[in-house]
C-alpha cells in the first residue's frame, strides 16, 4: 500500500510542490475567467461602417447591374463638384 515506506524523497517533495502550485493556479484562473465572463457587459455586435457611393457603384457594376457607360456616367457626376442635389 506505502511504496516508498513513509519516506519522502527531495523528487517527491518538488513533484508535490510543483503539482500544488500547479493545481491552485488552474483553480484561481479557473475562477478569474468565470468572474470575468459572469460580470462583463454585453457588447453590441459590430456593424460595418456604411459603404461610400462609389463603393456601391462599383458593387452594381460587378453584379451586372449596370453597363459600363452607366458606369462611368454616373462616377462622373459622384466625382463632380458642381452636383445640385436639390433637383430630383
Amino acid at each position: 500500500m506505502y511504496w516508498n515506506h513513509h519516506d519522502m524523497t527531495g523528487w517527491d517533495w518538488f513533484v508535490t510542490s510543483v503539482g500544488t502550485v500547479l493545481f491552485w493556479a488552474l483553480l484561481i484562473t479557473a475562477a478569474m475567467l468565470l468572474y470575468r465572463a459572469l460580470t462583463r457587459a454585453p457588447q453590441q455586435p459590430h456593424t460595418p461602417a456604411p459603404a461610400s457611393p462609389v463603393q456601391l457603384l462599383a458593387e452594381r457594376f460587378a453584379r451586372g447591374e449596370i453597363d459600363e457607360d452607366e458606369y462611368w456616367r454616373r462616377l462622373s457626376v459622384l466625382r463632380s463638384d458642381d452636383v445640385d442635389l436639390t433637383k430630383p
